[in-house]
């Protein structure tokens, strides 16, 4: 006992906490049923994931995001009927389930969760929502919650851009649907005949951090990109067939021209879904996107599938690592080299900078885009022209390549960039005001 005792006073600090990403390696398997319209979905969702961490796991996290669109009285996202753990009420805005489990997971432990899991599509054209007869179901499936050093990432919805954080997944997922509504989705999907007037949709993907779907009577065209990628653009009613053609071609040029500057794409088939009427320029999920019709747009949605997708990153904390870098990625492939963009910058205060968290944006939400997408890709031509071409393109190669299906952070980031040249690179993450 004196031992304990005295290792526990004599540093009068607590061990550090573990920053191992935990839980690891999810595996979820989801069947889901449809109403008539597709705006209604019933069926289960079961999660298997493993204990990365040397702390035990005694609890996992869902996050049921779209409850964010509702009430806690009236959840559009209802998970019923938890099974391999214990419920709690849910939390942060019903954003949020615990679910106690039986023991603490051991480190390389592994268990499951199962649920019932109830969708109801609200009405509006938005990343959860539905355009008349076309819905767009974004963020929908309950995910497993990240603990790490920071301890359980339990951050709030935010409209203004994400807060999503979650490590790849691989997802099984069976929608059964009236066969009058096209199903774009995540991952690879194989359509077979359901029972009278339906269809199943079988959807597989491997190493994404999440799973969206749509549903309606889209039209559908299709190509291949040059390196091979299958696209499919989905078109809501009163788009026209040339801007379904523009967006087609658009898509096959950006996912070739981000694929050979950050790595071959690799999520089988890419899907876009075009709809003028949303109220943000376009939502990024893996292998799926939903966008206007806009050349900039589609190609920077497309360009999230390496910077979120592909290189995860905590979205509510370090949004500029996604944005930024998927803005960066579009100028690049459009051919813009942000030349003298920074003598356009004018900060608002001495608090706002290109790292600030969704917190601060949220409460400044007038200067999120200018600062975050606008500064924070300036940086990174700044960046480029400080090092050179040949060192930035290496640089963005090399860190995806390191951080390929992980999590990216500044503080990484700003050690990859200063390994890639001799320019002590102080000044320029102050000047810039890249913090981390």
């Amino acid at each position: 006992m004196l031992d304990d005792i005295a290792l526990d006073t004599s540093g009068g600090t607590t061990p550090p906490a573990d920053s191992t990403r935990t839980p690891a390696a999810p595996s979820y398997t989801v069947s889901l049923s449809s109403d008539t319209s597709g705006t209604v979905w019933n069926g289960h969702e079961s999660a298997t994931f493993t204990n990365a961490s040397a702390t035990a796991l005694g609890e996992v996290y869902l996050r049921l995001w779209d409850n964010y669109h509702g009430t806690c009285s009236a959840m559009p996202i209802k998970v019923t009927n938890v099974t391999g753990g214990t419920a709690d009420a849910p939390s942060v805005a019903c954003t949020a389930l615990k679910i106690t489990l039986p023991a603490p997971l051991a480190q390389g432990q592994s268990a499951t969760v199962g649920f019932d899991l109830g969708i109801t599509v609200p009405s509006g054209a938005d990343r959860f929502g539905h355009d008349g007869a076309f819905s767009f179901i974004g963020n929908a499936l309950p995910v497993l919650a990240i603990r790490d050093a920071a301890g359980w990432h339990l951050d709030p919805y935010t409209d203004n851009g994400e807060s999503f954080y979650s490590l790849a997944a691989d997802f099984k997922v069976t929608l059964d649907h009236p066969s009058t509504l096209l199903v774009p989705a995540t991952g690879t999907s194989t359509d077979t005949p359901g029972s009278s007037g339906r269809t199943v949709t079988t959807a597989t993907a491997t190493k994404v951090r999440d799973f969206a779907w749509a549903a309606g009577p889209f039209s559908k065209i299709s190509g291949t990109s040059a390196s091979g990628v299958p696209v499919n653009i989905y078109s809501v009613s009163g788009i026209s067939s040339s801007s379904a053609q523009s967006m087609l071609s658009t898509a096959k040029s950006a996912v070739d021209a981000h694929g050979a500057r950050f790595g071959a794409y690799p999520y089988g088939e890419l899907d876009a879904v075009i709809d003028n009427n949303y109220w943000f320029g376009g939502m990024e999920y893996p292998g799926f996107v939903l966008d206007l019709v806009s050349t900039t747009a589609l190609t920077h949605e497309i360009g999230h599938q390496w910077w979120y997708g592909i290189v995860g990153d905590d979205e509510y904390n370090s949004p500029w690592l996604d944005e930024a870098f998927a803005d960066y990625s579009t100028d690049l492939a459009l051919g813009s080299t942000g030349s003298n963009c920074w003598s356009g910058v004018s900060w608002a205060s001495s608090a706002e900078k290109i790292t600030n968290s969704m917190a601060y944006w949220d409460a400044h939400s007038s200067r999120y885009s200018t600062v975050v997408y606008g500064y924070g890709k300036c940086a990174l031509h700044d960046l480029r022209r400080l090092i050179g071409d040949t060192a930035m393109t290496k640089l963005l190669k090399d860190y995806a390549s390191a951080h390929w299906y992980g999590v990216s952070t500044t503080a990484e980031f700003k050690a990859a960039a200063q390994a890639a040249t001799s320019t002590d690179l102080t000044s320029f993450w102050t000047q810039h005001r890249i913090e981390g």
